[in-house]
C-alpha cells in the first residue's frame, strides 16, 4: 500500500544503528554520520519517516499522528529482520520515536542517542505552540511557500545563517518543501512522555545545542536527570541541529558512546561513565 512505502539506505555491516530524522527533514540529515558509522564497523540504517523525503506521503491529515508515524517506522524496523537489538539515534521527532519505542519494547533496543529530542510539550517555543494549536494555518503556509522563500527566510534566521552554509540551508529548505504539508499535524496529538521515562531502561546519550530556539535547552538536562541510565552532552554555539551544524563533534561523541557501550556489554559496566569531555552524568 502507498502508506507503507519506506525509503531508506543501509551502509556497512556490524552492530545495527538506526538513524531517525526530525520533523520536515529526511535521511539526508545523516549524510555525515551514516558513512562514519559504516567506516567504524557499524551497520547504519537511515529512513525517511512517513510523509517525509521519498517515503509515502498519504494525502490524509488524519494519518499524520505520532502513532501512524510510529507504526510506519516499526513495520520497517521489523522488516529488517535484525539479528541483534539496534541502537537508535533520533533527532527531535526522531528522538520522540526512539523514546517511545524504548519505553514500549526495552528489550528490543540496545541503547539510545537522542539529539535535541522532543518528549514534552512544555519544551516548545512560542512559535511551535502556535503551530500546534493551529495546524491548518501551518499547512496552508507550507503549501503556498516556494522553496526559494523558505531558503531566504532561513537565511534571516540568526541560528540558520550562523550555523549552516548556504548549501546546507538549501538542503534543509528542500526537505521542508518535499515533506507533506500535513506534517504540521503531528505535534497536535503527541502525548508527553515524561511518565514513560522511567521505563526507558537502556543506556542513553543526550546531545543538544545550547542555543536551541525550537525546544527549550534546559529541558534536555531535565531529560538526562529523569532517565535511569543517561548522560548528557551540551554543544556550545549551536542550535536545534548540532548533527548538521557540527557533524564532526557529534560524530565523535556518538562513536565514543557506541564504543563505551560495546566495552560495557563485554565487561558489565556503565557506558555513560566512560564518556569524556563535557558530558553531564544523569541519575
Amino acid at each position: 500500500m502507498e502508506t507503507n512505502r519506506v525509503n531508506y539506505i543501509s551502509l556497512g555491516s556490524g552492530q545495527p544503528v538506526i538513524l531517525i530524522h526530525g520533523m520536515a527533514a529526511s535521511l539526508r540529515d545523516w549524510s555525515n554520520l551514516a558513512p562514519e558509522l559504516s567506516a567504524k564497523g557499524y551497520a547504519a540504517y537511515a529512513l525517511d519517516l512517513l510523509g517525509h523525503g521519498e517515503s509515502a506521503k498519504p494525502d490524509d491529515p488524519s494519518l499524520y499522528q505520532v502513532e501512524s508515524i510510529y507504526r510506519h517506522f516499526l513495520g520497517w524496523l521489523e522488516g529488517l529482520n535484525l539479528e541483534t537489538p539496534p541502537i537508535l539515534v533520533g533527532h527531535s521527532l526522531g528522538g520522540y520515536i526512539s523514546l517511545l519505542h524504548a519505553s514500549r519494547q526495552p528489550e528490543a533496543v540496545r541503547g539510545l542517542v537522542l539529539i535535541d529530542p522532543y518528549y514534552d510539550q512544555n519544551q516548545l517555543s512560542f512559535f511551535q505552540r502556535l503551530v500546534r494549536l493551529s495546524p491548518t494555518i501551518g499547512e496552508k503556509v507550507m503549501r503556498i511557500s516556494p522553496q526559494w522563500l523558505i531558503h531566504i527566510v532561513m537565511g534571516w534566521n540568526p541560528e540558520a545563517s550562523t550555523y549552516f552554509s548556504p548549501e546546507v540551508r538549501q538542503q534543509i529548505a528542500a526537505d521542508y518543501k518535499r515533506a507533506s504539508p500535513h506534517f504540521v499535524y503531528i505535534t497536535r496529538d503527541m502525548p508527553d512522555l515524561r511518565a514513560r521515562l522511567p521505563d526507558v531502561n537502556v543506556p542513553t546519550l543526550v546531545i543538544w545545542g545550547e542555543r536551541d530556539e525550537t525546544l527549550n535547552p534546559a529541558s534536555f538536562l531535565q531529560l538526562v536527570q529523569a532517565l535511569p541510565h543517561a548522560t548528557g552532552y551540551p554543544v556550545a554555539a549551536t542550535g536545534h541541529q548540532p548533527h548538521i551544524s557540527k557533524p564532526e563533534l557529534v560524530g565523535r561523541i556518538t562513536l565514543e558512546f557506541l564504543r563505551a557501550l560495546d566495552s560495557s556489554s563485554a565487561l558489565g559496566g556503565n557506558p555513560s561513565a566512560q564518556l569524556r569531555g563535557s558530558s553531564i552524568a544523569g541519575s
